[in-house]
């Protein structure tokens, strides 16, 4: 979550709002709150979010330009610097010498560099050159280094924030503008930066005001490589007229990077050399004439000053760990580890008890991300706080005003939440079914939060809403607004704010397939569409009727913050609004012209056919114009009567090919700098003007006229009339630097355009507000009690800043009321983390709401479903949750229950406490009867009662047989060998155990024992195991001449060691069923005489022979699958009888028989093990596993072994149980 609402640090500059939105796609959208600033990311991730940062040295009415950007959640932007408050704002602009284009014969040669400021275009063709070079796959805009840190600008050259223009016009100079004068010649003086022809980039700085220091840092950045590789620090203290080259007080060998300056006290500069060579800042305190370099332990990538405290910087490095430094960057110590890119914060004066507090979003060692707050000198883990107790989403953490705002991980929606004034969090409450898919801060610069939602079912455009003063209840200001995709990939949100008048914006407004152009003077309340002018340039009269016609602007700012974008306000020159548009039925970016407006908005008139760079001149009171750069020009165009006359002026023998305007460098000398190149081989030229002498004289009380603002002749904007004073038009004076602007305001009466809908309510087609469907408006706060007043909502809340007085304000304002006595309802009950899953042992917290009762009369009890429950009096015991811990793992039924006098309410959650799997073994026999059914089972250690899910996958089968029960029966229909594959959820935890059985209509099987030498050598794992049943099927090879692969050995888990052998008839069977049970007796009866003759052994190790025995109790009959029916029924008696014999005397004497532990050893591996064979046919006396093989008789006979070893206490084994019930 991110905000984008700031002042850009140092700048000076009013640019209006703008929002970019990184691209992004539905199916990867993600929410998230964003913030926005003037400075932004030079590489724009997609759906990355970067933080804003306030500065605070701005004049109070500077527009603050916003812009939004998104990422993916978990994605990292390392070398972009942040919008930081107070970093110092060096621009970059791009040049690219070798690709740009100065004449025709290269009009095909694409541009290669684009990442920086001061670029040198193309010069021919229709439009100006994109700003992205798909050949080398780079991405960037102009105006900004690909590698410099968002603090890295600047002045701008006006005193607007700018932002991108759509160059698409190339035509004579000249234009449509009226020459009315004699042009008079200006003072210009041009420099050409020797020696930097092949430097293709430049980071220009003003000190700022009473100060005649340009600093110039130009840079040849290596694309191939990704870094600078030379560069050239300028510095001119006479406002541009001469340059001195300071690379011998830096260091000749010195290759610098980043120039950064404090916005407190802009004597100090901090320069970074770049990484690549060495890790080291230069300080200087006196505006560049002297250095000072002290090395680095780290790489810088974005620099953070403090608002008010000089010497007070945050560094934020390579490997994410922030920095603080108290002395101006001589000393640094680190503040934390892991800290997400751009989401740290010095503290907001006012709000924050200590000045050197940091905000900051940090990332646990297991990955979570949490809110964290300390002091930059002493930011320990003991002197650590953090506000919000649960953990938040990546990115979004904003600090801005009077607000905080995060986003809480969810596993469905995205849930938002704010903190005013340092309060604690209080979740956002959008519409009920907006359903945010983003959600970014535009503003919250005037006691309330702007912000711009993608809703569920929106792709490319948002709608905009506004806040209460809390900025928690936020209705709907707008719906649908327009976004444009941008250089980089990027969108743009097409919103601006115009600056100087307070509440006025203008938005795209996309609807019925056709974007058209609203503005609104009252913060969203009511939109309008823009009247187009009466007539064009030639005097024709244009026939344009609203709603069908109208006039339509282009909203996007510029990439390349030197050139001015296709809007443009200044606060100090309220009601005049010059923008590229065009007249007819909806936006089009055809047809284009330059349009102004001389009374916000009401009337306006065209002034170019062509597009122009329009910037303001003597604090608004003058206009300066020049043609878009895709030609060559020596000529600018000056207007003093707010664009109804220009004049031309030329300011160069030379047609120069313009990069940029650095306007009122010298805002007291009346100053501005052209960049440029007069050819695409030329050094360098930066020209400095001195327009003074286009005017006359200065100002007088004469030379001033009153201006009321209105809308379409309605005196009262945002509750007030507002008169403004300004120059005359025509008037060739200078205004002085105490020109007011404001005359009067006064208050008007309320009426209904002064109110908007309150939450939960909205406006219908009558212009009232009505409740919404999903919205009760006779809910009452839990929180009022019987004897207490409330505000019942009027369905109308006042537009917040408007300054109307009586009139309707009784009638529509919230009126107060005595609480009712009333019973609960709408009980909810959740946990804190919004999860219905929890480890054993762990805290967890519930918490209870309650949407209407009596919470402080109202008992609250909550039974947490195994035994325990607790009760309270009220509902306010529980505001902070009500925390338990679980000692066993289940599903645990918590039930809570509200009840007053009056009446009760109830509700219940189904909790899972799980306890990580750690083991898992598949049960299976080894070989099975064809068409018998067998069972198989899964044992979990530890047991995992009704909250593990088995996943069975048997045979062939693509799909899994789910179960919750860890035992399945299958039967298999087709002879051959078989794969069984199990794999058992529980929590986070995913394990898997594979066996392969046989499949046969019948088969001969034999148990075997061992000499007990064997055991001392058996480390119960399930690779030995698959060697020694190797080793012994070769030595029973050697006995007997039965095909290998009809012989197979199992040896089971645990000690004794045991083994059963499984003798399998061919799989060519057409010599007739009755040969091969005949054959498969024969080789029985020679291994059967082979063991008892002890002549079946194998070595174990160089000395230790091992014997293999035939266990007496096995009869070892044929095993198969067709039933005798010609058996008599004696036999079968009898063989009843003798099988429920043996099972008596196994049960009995189970520790005395050798060979039965090897059912009742459990291992723990994973591996693919023998195991003793089941379901053999209904006629035979053999045991099986099947009649002694449960899940809790094998973990008892797992203990009774181990005891039997001399293990003492299971639990102190390393093969041990786990036990998740031990808590």
């Amino acid at each position: 979550m991110e905000t984008w609402a700031g002042l850009c640090p140092g700048l000076h500059l009013s640019l209006g709002i703008w929002v970019m939105i990184a691209a992004h796609t539905l199916q990867h959208a993600t929410a998230g709150i964003t913030c926005a600033s003037c400075t932004s990311p030079v590489q724009l991730q997609l759906e990355e979010l970067l933080a804003m940062r306030t500065d605070p040295t701005q004049e109070p009415d500077t527009l603050k330009n916003i812009r939004v950007e998104f990422r993916e959640l978990g994605e990292q932007n390392t070398g972009v610097e942040d919008d930081n408050d107070g970093v110092s704002v060096e621009e970059d602009a791009l040049r690219s010498k070798e690709e740009s284009h100065r004449g025709s014969d290269e009009a095909g040669e694409p541009e290669k560099a684009e990442d920086a400021a001061l670029r040198r275009a193309k010069r021919s063709g229709p439009e100006f050159a994109e700003f992205s070079d798909s050949e080398h796959g780079r991405s960037g805009r102009a105006g900004v280094d690909a590698r410099a840190p968002e603090g890295d600008r600047g002045s701008l050259f006006d005193g607007d924030k700018q932002g991108r223009s759509e160059f698409r016009w190339n035509r004579d100079e000249g234009g449509r503008a009226d020459n009315r004068q004699d042009e008079p010649k200006i003072s210009s003086s041009t420099f050409s930066l020797t020696g930097d022809s092949a430097h293709n980039h430049a980071v220009v700085y003003w000190s700022g005001q009473n100060s005649s220091v340009i600093l110039i840092l130009t840079k040849l950045y290596d694309f191939h490589i990704g870094s600078v590789t030379e560069s050239t620090l300028w510095r001119s203290t006479d406002y541009g007229s001469t340059y001195e080259r300071m690379n011998d007080k830096v260091g000749s060998k010195t290759v610098l990077s980043y120039l950064y300056v404090c916005p407190t006290n802009k004597r100090k500069i901090m320069v970074l050399t770049d990484p690549e060579f060495e890790s080291s800042v230069l300080i200087s305190s006196d505006e560049g004439a002297s250095y000072q370099k002290y090395r680095l332990a780290f790489y810088v990538l974005s620099l953070l000053f403090h608002p008010t405290e000089e010497d007070w910087a945050l560094a934020y490095s390579h490997d994410q760990k922030l920095y603080s430094s108290l002395d101006f960057g001589r000393k640094w110590q680190l503040i934390h580890e892991r800290v997400t890119p751009n989401r740290f914060y010095w503290s907001v004066s006012g709000l924050d008890k200590d000045p050197d507090l940091v905000h900051m979003e940090a990332h646990t060692p297991d990955g979570n991300v949490q809110y964290v707050t300390c002091r930059a000198p002493m930011c320990t883990e003991a002197n650590r706080n953090y506000p919000f107790p649960g953990y938040i989403d990546i990115s979004s953490l904003v600090v801005q005003d009077d607000y905080i705002f995060i986003q809480v991980p969810t596993s469905g929606r995205a849930s938002y939440y704010v903190s005013y004034k340092r309060d604690s969090f209080i979740q956002i409450k959008l519409p009920k079914y907006s359903l945010p898919k983003d959600l970014h801060i535009v503003s919250t610069d005037e006691k309330q939060v702007f912000a711009a939602v993608q809703e569920w079912n929106q792709n490319d455009t948002y709608n905009l809403y506004l806040s209460d003063t809390r900025g928690i209840y936020f209705t709907l200001a707008m719906e649908n607004v327009k976004t444009t995709r941008g250089i980089g990939g990027n969108q743009m949100l097409d919103l601006y704010e115009v600056a100087g008048i307070k509440g006025m914006l203008i938005a795209n407004k996309r609807q019925d397939n056709q974007v058209k152009t609203y503005m609104t003077y009252n913060k969203g309340r009511d939109w309008r569409l823009l009247q187009a002018p009466a007539a064009n340039l030639d005097g024709n009269e244009i026939h344009c009727i609203l709603p069908f016609c109208s006039l339509h602007l282009q909203l996007q700012m510029s990439e390349n913050p030197y050139l001015s974008g296709t809007i443009s306000t200044k606060s100090s020159a309220p009601g005049i609004i010059v923008a590229t548009g065009n007249i007819g039925a909806e936006l089009s970016y055809n047809n284009v012209g330059m349009y102004i407006s001389s009374d916000a908005g009401n009337s306006w008139r065209q002034i170019f056919e062509e597009e122009h760079n329009v910037w303001f001149l003597d604090k608004g009171g003058a206009l300066i114009a020049v043609k878009q750069p895709s030609v060559p020009t020596r000529h600018l165009w000056v207007s003093f009567d707010e664009g109804r006359q220009w004049t031309q002026h030329s300011f160069s023998l030379v047609p120069l090919f313009v990069d940029g305007v650095l306007v009122e460098a010298g805002a007291e000398n009346q100053i501005m700098t052209f960049f440029g190149h007069f050819s695409h081989r030329s050094e360098w030229q930066l020209i400095k003007i001195d327009y003074k002498s286009i005017f006359s004289r200065k100002c007088t009380d004469e030379d001033y006229d009153t201006w009321h603002l209105h809308n379409q002749g309605e005196p009262c904007v945002m509750g007030q009339k507002q008169m403004y004073m300004k120059r005359r038009p025509g008037n060739y004076c200078m205004l002085g630097k105490d020109y007011s602007r404001i005359l009067s305001a006064e208050s008007c009466i309320c009426r209904a355009h002064d109110f908007e809908c309150d939450y939960g309510y909205e406006r219908r087609s009558d212009g009232n507000c009505r409740p919404a469907f999903w919205f009760n408006p006779s809910t009452v706060s839990r929180s009022c009690s019987q004897g207490q007043n409330y505000l019942n909502s009027t369905g109308y809340r006042k537009v917040v800043l408007n300054n109307c007085t009586k009139g309707v304000k009784e009638m529509y304002t919230a009126r107060k009321q005595q609480c009712p006595n009333r019973p609960p309802k709408g009980l909810l009950l959740t946990t804190k983390d919004g999860k219905l899953t929890a480890n054993l042992g762990s805290n967890v917290t519930f918490l209870v709401h309650l949407d209407e009762g009596d919470s402080m009369r109202t008992n609250i009890q909550l039974d947490f479903g195994d035994g325990t429950a607790v009760s309270y009096s009220n509902l306010s015991w529980t505001e902070e949750g009500i925390k338990h811990v679980y000692k066993s793992a289940g599903i645990f039924r918590v039930t809570a229950l509200a009840d007053n006098t009056l009446g009760s309410d109830t509700t219940t959650l189904f909790l899972h406490v799980t306890c990580p799997v750690e083991h898992v073994q598949l049960l299976a026999p080894f070989v099975v009867i064809k068409n018998k059914e067998v069972n198989i089972t899964a044992v979990v250690l530890p047991s995992h009662p009704r909250t593990v899910t088995y996943f069975w996958w048997l045979g062939n089968n693509t799909e899994p047989v789910i179960t919750l029960d860890g035992s399945i029966s299958h039967t298999f229909s087709m002879d051959g060998m078989h794969t069984i594959t199990v794999q058992v959820a529980a929590a986070n935890a995913i394990l898997q155990d594979t066996k392969t059985i046989a499949v046969k209509e019948f088969f001969k099987s034999l148990l075997l024992s061992f000499s007990p030498n064997l055991d001392e050598f058996n480390p119960d794992i399930p690779e030995w195991r698959q060697d020694v049943g190797r080793v012994i099927k070769k030595a029973l090879l050697q006995v007997s001449d039965f095909p290998e692969g009809q012989l197979l050995v199992a040896v089971f888990p645990g000690v004794p060691t045991a083994a059963e052998l499984f003798l399998l008839p061919h799989k060519n069977q057409s010599e007739g069923r009755k040969k091969s049970e005949e054959e498969l007796e024969q080789v029985s009866n020679i291994i059967v005489s082979a063991l008892n003759q002890n002549l079946v052994e194998f070595e174990v190790k160089p000395g230790i022979r091992v014997i293999v025995y035939n266990t007496q109790l096995t009869l070892a009959p044929l095993v198969d699958s067709n039933p005798r029916h010609s058996s008599s029924a004696m036999l079968m008696l009898l063989s009843v009888v003798f099988l429920g014999l043996a099972v008596f005397l196994i049960y009995k004497f189970k520790r005395k028989i050798p060979w039965i532990n090897i059912y009742a050893e459990v291992n723990q591996e994973k591996e693919q093990e023998m195991i003793g064979s089941v379901g053999q046919g209904d006629s035979t006396p053999k045991i099986t596993l099947s009649e002694f093989s449960t899940s809790k008789e094998l973990m008892e006979k797992e203990v009774d072994a181990r005891v039997k070893r001399g293990v003492g206490n299971a639990c102190e084994s390393t093969r041990e149980i786990p036990n998740c019930t031990s808590v």
